[in-house]
């Protein structure tokens, strides 16, 4: 049979997330649509020829399976309301408890595919005191590119990326900032850089100043050809990190939050030189750290995260899920999603879909 998907997403960084998901639905002959519900996600659906425009298009659509990779999603739209993620768990800072704090529940989601161990724990925990959905471990869809690691002679090439939070962000440093012009300018080391596109165009102007032989900027969201050009990265808490560190590629960061022994840490823009040095050997300690890491982080390498996810949710849709509990009322998050489409209903769909036997 045919089932309707819909990938449902906020910002433009999230269309090489949905990209794969679109693949895998149309090589099986289904049928999918694209929609954004703010503006820096419209424009960038618009390249594509299955984009809806309104959310009359999106309820006239009627999608089976909505896949989600923003936080909250609309409940009064029919389909399975699918969590994909829009990132990994960057472990940017601690909860009250000093322990990292894990994806919220926000009361929108049927199923979350989560992307490996890590978060797999996590939901589960979370699933035995709220038993409204269910978790399936599927990897996630926007690493599938990734896959497999290219081996490649090491050319000295360093990509920089950057969190748009003013107090953890490199990007606003203007110590590191000269550095970096120091190094490039000197031809010690090649350079590609990405900033996140929340970042004020001030403080990316400053960065595509530097412009020479060795330092190159790219305004793109599509990150992993650049991760493949690179030996290693230079970040701050950005969770660009842990998608980098899925090719066993050491990372050298800037004043992170947390001490990670996967990390090669440095604290003033002095010690970067020396850092990105050691970084290029590929300390077999660090290599090791990193092993470990992403082994309970996305323990898969075969880039058919989005195959899993598409079987996980078709076979979802059919299943009995008469013993899961309601979502949460959710008033307030409920009310807040119709503003933001400007689309006020009191219909609300409480319970984890399942396809109409008509359908089956």
């Amino acid at each position: 049979m045919n089932y309707k998907f819909l990938i449902y997403i906020s910002y433009s960084y999230a269309l090489p997330i949905g990209t794969p998901l679109e693949t895998e639905i149309t090589q099986r002959g289904y049928t999918v649509k694209w929609f954004a519900d703010i503006e820096d996600g419209k424009k960038a659906i618009q390249q594509k020829n299955n984009a809806l425009q309104t959310i009359q298009e999106v309820l006239d659509y009627k999608p089976d399976v909505v896949l989600t990779a923003t936080d909250s999603v609309p409940d009064f739209i029919t389909g399975l309301k699918v969590q994909i993620f829009h990132g990994f768990n960057a472990q940017k800072r601690p909860s009250k408890k000093n322990t990292f704090s894990h994806f919220r529940l926000r009361g929108f989601f049927d199923l979350y595919c989560t992307q490996g161990p890590s978060t797999t724990k996590g939901f589960l925990a979370q699933q035995k005191k709220h038993p409204y959905f269910e978790v399936v471990e599927t990897g996630w869809s926007k690493v599938d590119p990734l896959f497999p690691i290219e081996k490649r002679e090491k050319n000295h090439t360093i990509m920089i990326a950057s969190t748009f939070t003013e107090s953890l962000s490199l990007a606003y440093k203007d110590s590191v900032f000269q550095e970096i012009k120091r190094l490039s300018t000197a031809g010690t080391f090649n350079f590609i850089m990405v900033l996140h596109p929340k970042l004020p165009e001030a403080i990316v102007s400053k960065w595509k100043s530097i412009n020479n032989a060795n330092f190159k900027f790219y305004n793109t969201t599509d990150l992993i050809p650049l991760y493949k050009q690179a030996d290693i990265m230079f970040a701050d808490t950005t969770s660009a990190i842990q998608e980098f560190l899925l090719q066993k590629k050491p990372i050298v960061t800037f004043n992170h939050t947390f001490n990670h022994n996967y990390l090669l840490h440095v604290h003033q823009a002095e010690e970067l030189e020396k850092a990105f040095q050691e970084a290029l050997l590929y300390p077999e300690s660090l290599l090791q750290n990193i092993e470990n890491f992403i082994l309970d982080l996305h323990p898969y390498f075969d880039g058919k995260s989005s195959k899993r996810v598409i079987d996980a949710t078709i076979s979802f849709l059919h299943k009995d899920k008469s013993h899961l509990k309601q979502k949460p009322l959710n008033l307030i998050r409920k009310y807040k999603m119709r503003k933001r489409l400007n689309y006020f209903t009191l219909k609300s769909y409480n319970q984890a879909y399942t396809l109409p036997k008509t359908n089956a």
